[in-house]
Protein backbone atom coordinates (compact mmCIF):
# COMPACT_ATOMS: atom_id res chain seq x y z
CA UNK A 1 0.00 0.00 0.00
CA UNK A 2 1.35 3.12 -1.14
CA UNK A 3 0.46 6.94 -0.34
CA UNK A 4 1.82 9.97 -1.63
CA UNK A 5 2.41 13.02 0.76
CA UNK A 6 3.85 16.54 0.23
CA UNK A 7 6.49 15.48 -1.96
CA UNK A 8 7.25 12.07 -0.48
CA UNK A 9 6.03 8.73 -1.11
CA UNK A 10 4.82 6.28 1.92
CA UNK A 11 5.16 2.66 1.06
CA UNK A 12 3.54 0.67 4.17
CA UNK A 13 4.02 -3.20 2.98
CA UNK A 14 3.98 -6.12 5.17
CA UNK A 15 7.38 -6.53 6.12
CA UNK A 16 8.79 -2.88 5.97
CA UNK A 17 7.74 0.46 5.87
CA UNK A 18 9.53 2.94 3.10
CA UNK A 19 9.86 6.85 2.66
CA UNK A 20 10.81 7.88 -0.43
CA UNK A 21 11.89 11.45 -0.77
CA UNK A 22 12.33 13.47 -3.60
CA UNK A 23 16.06 14.76 -4.23
CA UNK A 24 18.88 13.55 -3.05
CA UNK A 25 21.95 15.01 -0.76
CA UNK A 26 22.19 18.59 -1.05
CA UNK A 27 25.28 20.27 -2.42
CA UNK A 28 27.66 19.81 -0.07
CA UNK A 29 26.78 17.46 1.76
CA UNK A 30 28.04 13.84 1.75
CA UNK A 31 27.20 10.66 3.31
CA UNK A 32 29.25 11.18 5.90
CA UNK A 33 28.55 14.39 7.44
CA UNK A 34 24.85 13.23 6.14
CA UNK A 35 25.58 10.29 8.68
CA UNK A 36 26.28 12.63 11.96
CA UNK A 37 23.59 14.51 11.77
CA UNK A 38 25.04 17.57 9.99
CA UNK A 39 21.67 19.79 8.89
CA UNK A 40 21.51 22.05 5.61
CA UNK A 41 17.91 22.66 5.26
CA UNK A 42 16.89 23.57 1.74
CA UNK A 43 14.89 25.92 2.33
CA UNK A 44 15.99 28.21 6.04
CA UNK A 45 13.00 30.45 6.07
CA UNK A 46 10.59 27.00 6.25
CA UNK A 47 12.73 25.45 8.63
CA UNK A 48 12.89 28.70 10.98
CA UNK A 49 8.94 28.76 11.05
CA UNK A 50 8.53 25.34 12.33
CA UNK A 51 11.51 25.98 14.53
CA UNK A 52 9.26 28.99 15.87
CA UNK A 53 5.81 26.55 15.55
CA UNK A 54 8.24 23.80 18.07
CA UNK A 55 7.45 21.97 15.09
CA UNK A 56 10.71 20.35 14.83
CA UNK A 57 12.75 19.29 17.82
CA UNK A 58 16.29 20.33 17.28
CA UNK A 59 18.10 20.69 13.68
CA UNK A 60 20.18 17.76 12.91
CA UNK A 61 18.92 15.64 15.70
CA UNK A 62 16.82 13.26 13.47
CA UNK A 63 18.98 11.05 11.42
CA UNK A 64 21.60 10.25 14.42
CA UNK A 65 18.60 9.11 16.44
CA UNK A 66 17.51 6.67 13.51
CA UNK A 67 20.77 5.33 13.16
CA UNK A 68 20.71 4.28 17.34
CA UNK A 69 17.48 2.43 16.15
CA UNK A 70 17.85 1.01 12.98
CA UNK A 71 21.57 1.56 11.46
CA UNK A 72 23.18 3.11 7.94
CA UNK A 73 22.31 0.18 5.92
CA UNK A 74 18.60 1.56 6.18
CA UNK A 75 19.41 4.44 4.11
CA UNK A 76 19.21 4.12 0.13
CA UNK A 77 20.64 6.96 -1.74
CA UNK A 78 19.61 7.22 -5.41
CA UNK A 79 20.43 9.83 -8.17
CA UNK A 80 17.09 12.14 -7.43
CA UNK A 81 15.72 10.11 -4.47
CA UNK A 82 16.27 9.45 -0.71
CA UNK A 83 14.49 6.35 0.22
CA UNK A 84 14.74 5.26 4.48
CA UNK A 85 13.84 1.32 4.55
CA UNK A 86 12.06 0.44 8.23
CA UNK A 87 12.56 -3.23 8.80
CA UNK A 88 9.03 -4.50 10.61
CA UNK A 89 9.42 -7.73 12.08
CA UNK A 90 6.57 -10.30 13.19
CA UNK A 91 7.57 -13.17 15.86
CA UNK A 92 5.81 -16.48 15.78
CA UNK A 93 2.91 -16.19 18.23
CA UNK A 94 4.00 -19.36 20.47
CA UNK A 95 7.05 -17.26 21.17
CA UNK A 96 5.16 -13.43 22.34
CA UNK A 97 2.79 -15.45 23.91
CA UNK A 98 4.28 -14.68 27.83
CA UNK A 99 6.27 -11.84 27.06
CA UNK A 100 5.94 -9.06 28.78
CA UNK A 101 5.62 -5.43 26.48
CA UNK A 102 9.25 -4.30 27.66
CA UNK A 103 10.55 -7.74 26.39
CA UNK A 104 8.79 -7.46 23.14
CA UNK A 105 10.38 -3.98 22.22
CA UNK A 106 13.52 -5.11 23.49
CA UNK A 107 13.41 -7.63 20.63
CA UNK A 108 12.05 -5.01 18.38
CA UNK A 109 15.48 -3.10 18.84
CA UNK A 110 17.65 -5.97 18.75
CA UNK A 111 16.71 -6.65 15.26
CA UNK A 112 16.35 -3.13 14.03
CA UNK A 113 20.15 -2.95 15.80
CA UNK A 114 21.88 -5.62 16.72
CA UNK A 115 24.58 -3.88 18.60
CA UNK A 116 22.45 -1.45 20.24
CA UNK A 117 23.35 -1.11 24.15
CA UNK A 118 21.67 -1.52 26.99
CA UNK A 119 21.52 2.54 28.14
CA UNK A 120 20.17 3.31 24.26
CA UNK A 121 17.55 0.60 25.11
CA UNK A 122 16.49 2.15 28.15
CA UNK A 123 16.38 5.22 26.69
CA UNK A 124 14.24 4.04 24.05
CA UNK A 125 11.82 2.50 25.95
CA UNK A 126 11.59 4.64 28.93
CA UNK A 127 12.70 2.12 31.92
CA UNK A 128 15.89 1.83 34.12
CA UNK A 129 19.18 0.09 32.16
CA UNK A 130 18.42 -2.35 35.59
CA UNK A 131 15.24 -3.02 34.19
CA UNK A 132 16.17 -3.87 31.58
CA UNK A 133 19.15 -6.22 32.33
CA UNK A 134 15.94 -8.16 34.24
CA UNK A 135 14.04 -8.47 30.82
CA UNK A 136 17.39 -9.55 29.13
CA UNK A 137 18.02 -12.12 31.58
CA UNK A 138 14.63 -13.55 31.18
CA UNK A 139 14.99 -13.53 27.36
CA UNK A 140 17.91 -15.21 27.62
CA UNK A 141 16.78 -17.96 30.31
CA UNK A 142 13.99 -18.59 27.18
CA UNK A 143 16.97 -18.68 24.51
CA UNK A 144 15.32 -16.27 23.13
CA UNK A 145 17.85 -13.76 22.70
CA UNK A 146 22.12 -14.48 23.26
CA UNK A 147 24.87 -12.14 23.29
CA UNK A 148 27.28 -13.01 20.98
CA UNK A 149 31.52 -11.68 21.78
CA UNK A 150 32.08 -8.95 24.51
CA UNK A 151 29.98 -6.54 26.25
CA UNK A 152 31.57 -3.66 24.63
CA UNK A 153 32.48 -4.72 20.88
CA UNK A 154 29.86 -7.72 20.66
CA UNK A 155 26.05 -7.73 19.19
CA UNK A 156 22.77 -9.50 20.23
CA UNK A 157 21.24 -12.46 18.30
CA UNK A 158 17.69 -13.11 18.03
CA UNK A 159 17.12 -17.07 17.93
CA UNK A 160 14.12 -16.76 15.71
CA UNK A 161 13.96 -15.49 12.80
CA UNK A 162 11.71 -12.39 12.37
CA UNK A 163 9.35 -12.11 9.19
CA UNK A 164 11.47 -10.69 5.97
Amino acid sequence: MSRYIAGKMEDNRVNRIEITSYGSLIDGLDKKDFFAGVSIPRNRELMRVYRDLELVEQLGSGIPRILQSYGRECFVFLNNFTRMVFPKYVIDSWLVDGLVDTQQKILGLVHANSKISKRVMADHIGVSTTNIDKHIQILRNRSILERVGSDRTGHWKINVVPEQ
